[in-house]
């Protein structure tokens, strides 16, 4: 596995059919679906902005185009359903939640509490 290989074989194995086809498209036919998200993957990981993504990903308005247009159709809604899915019949993921409400501020306005117009007055 090299540094930039972000995926091992059984992972993309669990995503790979859920990568959206380019038939049916006009224009060239999308090219290998996991080097563009191994490129995504190693952006989010390293922090590097889009233009500096290493060539061995391919040209970067590749691997971002590709990242916006799975996040327009559903694409990355699809895999993190199929994930969870997975996991939790795996029984590795566990839903307890804590929620500790001692500080729950609101912003002035999310209030429901009416304002007089024109400030304070005096009731007599």
């Amino acid at each position: 596995m090299s540094r930039l290989q972000t995926l091992s074989d059984a992972e993309w194995d669990l995503i790979e059919d859920f990568m959206p086809s380019s038939d049916g498209r006009r224009g060239r036919r999308f090219s290998d679906h996991r080097l563009v998200v191994e490129g995504i993957i190693y952006r989010y990981r390293t922090g590097v902005a889009w233009r500096d993504l290493p060539a061995e990903f391919g040209p970067w308005q590749t691997v971002w185009k590709r990242h916006r247009r799975f996040a327009g159709d559903g694409t990355w809604d699809k895999v993190l359903t199929a994930l969870l899915t997975r996991a939790d019949t795996m029984g590795v993921i566990d839903w307890d939640v804590a929620v500790d409400s001692t500080i729950a501020r609101a912003h002035q306005h999310a209030t429901n509490t009416r304002r007089l117009a024109g400030g304070l007055h005096r009731i007599t």
